[in-house]
């Protein structure tokens, strides 16, 4: 090759790469999460987007209700309230009428549920179990929760996302007293993927893994959406989960939009985001404002802010109550959502299981709840950010040390 051929070629001489359809980008980032998950997706899943403990409760309670064989629930949050009572009462319920019922219950955040409901579930005949109960681990494992949320009923219906069973939830998002979160409703081959997220927590707590209850059965296509379920489990060294997201943000041609519970990444993930931004990504990051459960983890996070917004990403704080949504949508074609927040705790250290969804209609509704969420949020401005106070820097850097476990 000669040296004006290939500073030619250098300067743009070469034919530019024809754009790939919807079709051909979708496949692409199958075949990346695929091969660097190495878990296979499947086709013909239909998913519903919920939206608020309003849309999630009913759907969820409906289906338990329905059930006519098998309910499999797991959630790291199963606090007190009304919702409490109704879950526990469904659950009841369906165990007296023949139904196998499994709730699975993670040791430290599920603590505060009430005696009298555990009482009355087991009663009925629901097999309860603990994952990781604090006063019966080593220290070495106090750390390492299941966060996951999973609800599968008669093998055919699953649901997950970032709900808890307690009244924070309740509602539709109207004051600070209703959280904002997204959950979603599956159904069609995927359902697998999640039944076997909670297989995997079970195996560890029950002797029982399945039973002749268990059908095993084939499923029927039940929309168009391509489906791959990552399940990230807490061990040392690089995890699916992080896998999952650095494929999603390297991916991202043209934008990139994260909501999240709890923002506390390390210093490699915020790279990741401002290279995406710097090769002209539009990249939008929708995180809790004045409420929120953990005010240490969102000073972690704002540490990040300046670099953020010196590399171009944008930074909205919501601010009608609790943002606890856990939904990644990229370039419009594909969705991450689950329990994953974007925080160390999610990424190292928990029990997670997440959807990650091509399907653009679906991806559609997601970026639809995002920009209505944007019109009640706040925009983080870099000059204003840059003017923040002394106090408020000194909290940041105080909380750095702590990041890992935030």
């Amino acid at each position: 090759m000669t040296s004006a051929t290939s500073g030619a070629r250098l300067s743009g001489g070469t034919t530019p790469a024809p754009a790939l359809s919807v079709a051909e980008r979708k496949q692409r980032m199958r075949r990346r999460l695929e091969r660097l998950i190495g878990i296979a997706a499947t086709e013909g899943n239909a998913l519903l987007a919920l939206r608020n403990g309003d849309e999630i409760f009913t759907a969820m309670l409906d289906s338990v209700r329905a059930a006519e064989h098998t309910v499999d629930m797991m959630t790291f949050v199963y606090w007190r309230g009304a919702i409490a009572r109704q879950f526990a009462q469904a659950l009841a319920d369906r165990a007296r009428a023949g139904v196998r019922v499994r709730l699975l219950l993670d040791g430290f955040g599920s603590r505060l549920i009430e005696q009298d409901l555990l009482d009355l579930m087991e009663d009925a005949g629901v097999d309860v179990a603990w994952f990781r109960k604090p006063l019966h681990l080593s220290p070495l494992k106090q750390n390492h929760r299941c966060h996951r949320k999973v609800l599968v009923v008669d093998e055919r219906t699953a649901f997950t996302g970032g709900v808890g069973i307690a009244e924070e939830w309740c509602g539709n998002a109207r004051n600070e007293n209703e959280w904002r979160d997204t959950h979603v409703r599956l159904r069609g081959p995927a359902v697998d993927g999640v039944a076997a997220a909670f297989a995997q927590n079970w195996a560890e707590c029950h002797d029982t893994l399945f039973d002749d209850r268990d059908r095993f059965t084939e499923h029927a296509p039940q929309g168009g959406a391509v489906v791959q379920v990552v399940r990230g489990s807490a061990s040392i060294g690089w995890q699916d989960m992080q896998t999952l997201i650095r494929v999603a943000i390297e991916s991202a041609q043209h934008r990139f939009r994260l909501s999240t519970a709890y923002f506390a990444p390390d210093a490699y993930f915020i790279e990741l985001l401002c290279a995406a931004a710097r090769r002209g990504v539009e990249v939008e990051i929708l995180l809790p404002g004045p409420h929120t459960d953990k005010r240490v983890c969102r000073l972690a996070g704002q540490n990040f802010y300046a670099d953020l917004l010196a590399c171009g990403v944008k930074i909205f704080e919501y601010q009608p109550t609790m943002m606890h949504a856990k939904v990644i949508t990229v370039d419009r074609i594909a969705a991450l959502i689950g329990s994953t927040n974007f925080n160390r705790r999610s990424l190292d250290h928990d029990e997670e299981v997440m959807l990650a969804v091509l399907d653009e209609d679906f991806t559609a509704t997601l970026d639809q709840h995002f920009d209505e969420d944007l019109q009640v949020s706040e925009p983080m401005e870099p000059a204003r950010w840059n003017r923040r106070s002394a106090a408020q820097r000194l909290r940041e850097l105080a909380v750095t040390p702590l990041r890992r476990f935030l």
